[in-house]
Order: structure tokens, then C-alpha cells, then sequence
């Protein structure tokens, strides 16, 4: 089982919202956009301020992967 944030890249283009502009504009780290890229673990206050900066849901930058 695993969160994945495909999603979160998509939403990003649509919103016209670049990695760039997460860091300068938002101080979102680069160490957490990578973390991100990697599917790794990421706070909970993350994925808040993503939906709040790119004014959409979780479910718009996260998914849950089931293994089967």
C-alpha cells in the first residue's frame, strides 16, 4: 500500500503552479517537492498547504495505491 502524487503534478499544470513558483512565492522546501517526486512520506501540514495553494482537494494531488 502506498500514497502516490501523480496526481499533484497534473493539478500543478492545470493550475499554472511551477515547482519554481511552490519554492519563491509559496517557500514550499525542495526538499519536500522531492519527496514528493519519490513518493515518500510527507506531513500531513504538506498536503494542507498544497490544497490550500493550489485551491483544490487532497484527492487531486494524492492517491492511494493499494497492493494486491
Amino acid at each position: 500500500m502506498v500514497i502516490v502524487y501523480d496526481r499533484l503534478w497534473v493539478t500543478m499544470k492545470e493550475k499554472h503552479i511551477s515547482q519554481y513558483r511552490l519554492i519563491k512565492e509559496y517557500n514550499i522546501s525542495n526538499g519536500q517537492l522531492d519527496r514528493l517526486r519519490k513518493n515518500a512520506d510527507v506531513s500531513t501540514y504538506t498536503l494542507n498547504r498544497l490544497c490550500e495553494i493550489l485551491d483544490c482537494r487532497i484527492e487531486e494531488i494524492a492517491e492511494y495505491i493499494k497492493s494486491v
